[in-house]
């Protein structure tokens, strides 16, 4: 199954095109795309046995975050071997984590302003949580996945390094967190724990990698996290990077407005986020 939020509308995505959900269900789910998580069990057994039927084109400039207003944001920082080896740190023995505030997040083609000259990619899978999550063990982790996503937890390297290390302030510019093009569930895909990604700037390709690369696979990101506090409906957890960022590359390379940042992950679909300037 595969859920998209169009216009601000909660959508049901088939090979016809979108069927919107407060329709289909003659309002027994409503439009909201946030409020959905918090039904995901029953919402999950309704959207088995509706038809496509009705189906309409779907507009990519209409795309919206698949969960717009979590109330986590968890993203994971050094979790593939490579990534920690380019910025010549080690790899963390749990999970490095820090938060992007809901704020920064944004759809999969919207425009991204750039609010300096050190702005960075890092590609990521992004798991949104369906089912409660507290003290669960990695053997029942994808039990709470509601299902992933694209994501891109942009960096201003600058801030984020500022005052010991601000990353979950430079990590949360507005729009620095697009995600989509919609949420995919673990079952449409062949192994959830091996999908490749990778990114691309103006269709030159810097990131490429699989997430059967990543040191903390997402069972065992939601059994860490939920040692400690609860893993709610509709939270996000940007679960790493590959290497090839910017700013590691000799020379730096960072974003630039006019520039077009291109994601993908395999089975789940692709983003492209124009780069703007801030307005003067």
């Amino acid at each position: 199954m595969r859920i998209a939020n169009i216009s601000g509308r909660l959508t049901l995505v088939g090979d016809e095109g979108g069927v919107d959900v407060e329709t289909a269900s003659a309002g027994r789910f409503g439009p909201d795309p946030q409020a959905v998580y918090e039904q995901w069990q029953a919402f999950r057994e309704w959207a088995e046995s509706v038809p496509s039927h009705g189906a309409a084109p779907i507009d990519d400039n209409a795309l919206g975050a698949p969960a717009p207003r979590p109330a986590q944001v968890f993203a994971i920082g050094l979790n593939y071997r490579d990534h920690a080896a380019e910025a010549g740190l080690d790899v963390p023995a749990s999970p490095a984590t820090f938060t992007k505030f809901p704020t920064c997040l944004t759809g999969p083609f919207a425009d991204v302003v750039l609010p300096s000259e050190y702005a960075d990619w890092e590609v990521e899978l992004v798991a949104v949580i369906g089912i409660r999550a507290y003290r669960v063990g990695a053997s029942r982790g994808w039990d709470h996945v509601a299902g992933v996503t694209v994501g891109q937890d942009l960096s201003e390297r600058v801030v984020q390094m500022a005052s010991g290390g601000q990353f979950s302030l430079g990590k949360s510019f507005p729009g620095y967190g697009p995600t989509g093009p919609w949420l995919v569930t673990p079952d449409e895909l062949a192994d959830p724990d091996d999908l490749e990604l990778g990114c691309r700037v103006d269709g030159h390709e810097v990131q490429k990698s699989r997430t059967s690369q990543l040191v903390f696979g997402v069972p065992e990101l939601i059994a860490r996290l939920s040692a400690v506090l609860p893993l709610l409906p509709g939270d996000l957890i940007f679960t790493g990077t590959p290497a090839g960022i910017g700013a590691t590359r000799q020379p730096p390379q960072f974003l630039r407005p006019g520039q077009i940042l291109s994601s993908h992950i395999e089975g789940v679909g692709a983003m492209a986020n124009r780069l703007i300037a801030p307005p003067t």
